[in-house]
């Protein structure tokens, strides 16, 4: 044993790694002022959420031994969770009409609008962690990253490793000719790896692309991959839209009384939500960043969507809620308020659905 290995036994260490790698997970308070002249949501010691939210919680002891014991061991997958990559691909190649979804797991779908392939939180590695432990990918992608269409551009919501995976990012193709959004300040995660075309965007900014028009909007939640750089990007949801569709894409956060019913003012209507509905337990420590079931049917109601698509769930375990618990209580919340399975969809990993 080196000296350091008789005061640290083999768990600490994994202890300690994992405490590491779920930082960037984790919110947490910090003292912050606003920035003269700018937006509220800019402040001296970066972004900050507006309105301001409650402060987080702190996961107990128990929260990290529940992510050791998940790292070593993955759940039974149910046999109507997932379908066959060669099936997906051709789900895909078939899809009609203006607007379709592909769901690649977690929070990563593919996006079809108006004929162009729109890659949505890219996340296709097996582990969301800076470090060789952390939440484990227990189901495959829906499509591999080698099968994928050309990618006409990639939506990203924020920088977490389940959202932004560096190494999906490198191994793409066609990175000189794909569009990239992103918010303020992930502009040189993209450029460093050989991405030409990337455009960063503050709240309410838009941009085109082809003729369909991104809006970069709030959401309630932050950002980090290491643990020291809280909050130095931005983290967004967005409104994507052409005239002949229009998608919601909530990306990560928490529920707002306020904020998305503001969106859904704005936006008058969206033909799909897609809003997250997992890692929401312990709510002492999730609550103010991400979403519940129920919260998640609210904010898809606020923002006034037609067709709502749960996402943040049934790939990666990130919290303590059983791991096929949000699909049941998002169903149980839909019925409860009159939404029919037509309108609340609950897709399989690899699925594609249009409308």
């Amino acid at each position: 044993m080196t000296g350091l290995e008789n005061h640290w036994t083999r768990r600490q260490f994994i202890k300690a790694g994992l405490f590491l790698a779920l930082q960037p997970l984790i919110g947490c308070s910090a003292q912050v002022m606003p920035m003269e002249g700018k937006p509220p949501h800019h402040t001296t010691s970066g972004f900050r959420n507006y309105p301001v939210t409650p402060p987080h919680g702190t996961p107990g002891f128990g929260f990290m031994v529940n992510r050791i014991k998940a790292f070593f061991k993955s759940p039974e997958i149910p046999a109507d969770h997932i379908i066959g990559e060669s099936q997906a691909i051709a789900e895909f190649q078939a899809s009609q009409g203006n607007l379709s979804v592909t769901w690649i797991g977690h929070s990563s779908y593919l996006l079809k609008i108006d004929g162009k392939s729109i890659l949505l939180d890219p996340f296709f590695s097996d582990l969301a962690s800076p470090l060789i432990i952390g939440p484990k990918r227990y189901v495959p992608p829906g499509i591999s990253l080698k099968n994928l269409p050309p990618i006409d551009g990639i939506i990203l919501s924020h920088n977490h490793y389940d959202h932004l995976d560096a190494e999906t990012v490198e191994n793409l193709t066609g990175k000189e000719k794909m569009r990239v959004f992103v918010p303020l300040g992930l502009k040189p995660f993209f450029t460093d790896r050989g991405y030409t075309r990337v455009s960063e965007l503050d709240w309410h900014e838009s941009i085109e692309m082809d003729g369909i028009r991104l809006t970069a909007l709030p959401a309630v939640h932050f950002s980090s991959r290491w643990i020291n750089d809280r909050n130095e990007t931005l983290w967004c949801s967005w409104a994507i839209q052409s005239e002949s569709a229009s998608l919601y894409f909530a990306g990560d956060t928490g529920y707002s009384p306020t904020l998305f019913r503001e969106i859904g003012t704005r936006f008058r209507s969206f033909d799909m939500a897609i809003v997250p509905i997992g890692a929401y337990n312990p709510q002492s420590v999730m609550k103010p960043v991400h979403t519940n079931p129920e919260e998640a049917i609210q904010l898809a109601n606020d923002v006034r969507a037609d067709i709502i698509i749960p996402s943040h769930w049934g790939t990666i375990e990130l919290t303590d809620e059983p791991h096929w618990e949000p699909p049941e209580r998002y169903r149980a919340c839909a019925a409860k308020n009159g939404i029919a399975d037509s309108r609340a969809w609950v897709m399989k990993v690899g699925e594609t659905r249009s409308i």
